[in-house]
């Protein structure tokens, strides 16, 4: 008798240790980014998933319920261009010959386009995720859910993917494998090989994609019929190219935006643009081309060492003055963009940027479309993620006060349905590593 109920103890026990199959954020106000403000709903998680959203949502009585009283539900923020996971693959400015990608050829200089400088196009992000790296952590404790994460060294650098920032395995954070082509303009100057300038960085691009069209019709009238055909050679880098949805293209200064706007009708391939600081001189022309847009969040500013006799243009004056204007200028033109934070070393100082932007004439319901459903849309993962909608993955945050407030207090933010609490601001890097299994995962009963 005692061993029986030992066993039924012990089953008991193993039962209450189970997680939830649901969670629910009752009594909260909900920004869902696709429709009205739901000022006092419920949100519920299952299985990873947003199972209902709603002002009279019925709580399933197996879930964990999170009182949301004077909180705020957000969908989970989203960094449009980003190198988050992948720890080399930062970009080297001004460097000619950057250090090695892992499945890069080895750098030597170029004598011309057949070489196939700077090009690893066949590079894919999600092959590249580490999922050790502190960045991932640090950007979820600020509401960021997701990340477009992108190989970012030479000329054709590889492939994006979306990724969801936690996971103990880089399988478990991958949401879509590929994305595009991520493209920048570098050169050595001369004597360091082929592309030496600007005009041969342009005139390599579209040597690549002239090369990639012809390598498609070949292969393709290889495939309809072989016979009597020799078989056509395989060319990773035109692989690399084919299979890339969309193109990303460097646009930052007026001059670019109209060069790259100009440049894309040639390609005749689904471009973004990025950069756009100043695209508050180029409205009519963004508003024209039709073209998506992300903004770097790092506003230009002053150098904090600089020679006190040096006399700043007038030029350099008025975009530090006016670039935080573009997203609200672009907004009025009815341009979608998307924000990302290049250079920005704090994830707290982006949220601090998108600030900048609204008190430039940004609202603040185009400032959160900005990085939520619009970059979702932009990239086509708006079905998965970007708003509070059924069906959906469930990633959310959750807040007290407004998500851009000066000192936004984020309690929880919730990954593929896991709750995460950011740290303490006071807790210690290594503290903060070691808080929980998964970097801060928690699933309390509230």
């Amino acid at each position: 008798m005692q061993k029986i109920l030992s066993l039924l103890l012990l089953g008991c026990g193993l039962l209450l240790a189970q997680p939830p199959s649901g969670i629910a954020i009752r009594n909260a106000r909900i920004v869902t980014g696709s429709g009205p403000i739901l000022q006092k709903g419920t949100v519920v998680l299952r299985n990873g998933l947003i199972d209902a959203v709603g002002e009279n949502v019925t709580i399933p009585t197996d879930a964990w319920v999170i009182n949301g009283e004077g909180m705020t539900v957000y969908p989970g923020l989203i960094d449009a261009l980003s190198t988050i996971g992948i720890t080399d693959a930062a970009a080297t400015p001004g460097s000619a010959r950057p250090a090695a990608t892992p499945g890069a050829p080895a750098a030597t200089v170029s004598r011309g386009p057949e070489d196939r400088p700077l090009t690893t196009s066949w590079l894919k992000a999600a092959d590249l995720i580490n999922t050790t790296d502190r960045r991932i952590e640090s950007a979820r404790n600020q509401g960021f859910t997701s990340a477009i994460t992108w190989p970012r060294r030479g000329i054709f650098a590889g492939q994006g993917a979306v990724i969801n920032l936690a996971g103990d395995k880089s399988n478990d954070m991958i949401i879509v494998p590929s994305t595009g082509q991520y493209l920048a303009l570098v050169n050595g100057g001369f004597g360091a090989g082929y592309p030496a300038s600007l005009m041969g960085s342009i005139s390599y691009i579209r040597q690549i994609y002239v090369d990639a069209d012809r390598y498609a019709r070949i292969k393709k009238q290889y495939a309809d019929n072989p016979r009597g055909l020799n078989r056509p050679e395989y060319d990773r880098a035109l692989e690399g190219v084919l299979e890339s949805q969309r193109l990303l293209l460097p646009a930052n200064r007026r001059v670019e935006i109209t060069r790259m706007i100009s440049f894309s009708k040639e390609l005749k391939r689904p471009t973004v643009l990025y950069g756009l600081q100043e695209g508050y001189l180029a409205l009519d022309a963004l508003q024209a081309a039709g073209l998506p847009v992300l903004i770097n969040l790092k506003w230009p500013e002053k150098a904090r060492e600089v020679d006190p006799e040096n006399i700043e243009s007038l030029k350099v004056l008025e975009v530090r003055d006016k670039a935080a204007t573009t997203p609200a200028e672009l907004a009025k033109k009815g341009v979608k963009f998307a924000f990302y934070a290049d250079g920005i070393d704090q994830p707290a100082d982006i949220l601090k940027a998108v600030r900048k932007a609204m008190q430039a004439g940004l609202s603040e319901a185009d400032a959160l479309k900005a990085m939520t459903i619009t970059p979702a849309e932009i990239f086509g993962f708006a079905d998965r993620l970007g708003s509070i909608e059924k069906g959906k993955i469930g990633n959310l945050v959750v807040t007290k006060g407004g998500i851009f407030d000066e000192k936004p207090a984020i309690q929880h933010v919730f990954i593929d349905g896991v709750k995460y609490d950011p740290a303490p601001d006071t807790q210690t890097p290594a503290a903060a590593g070691a808080r929980a299994t998964g970097g801060g995962k928690e699933q309390e009963q509230q």
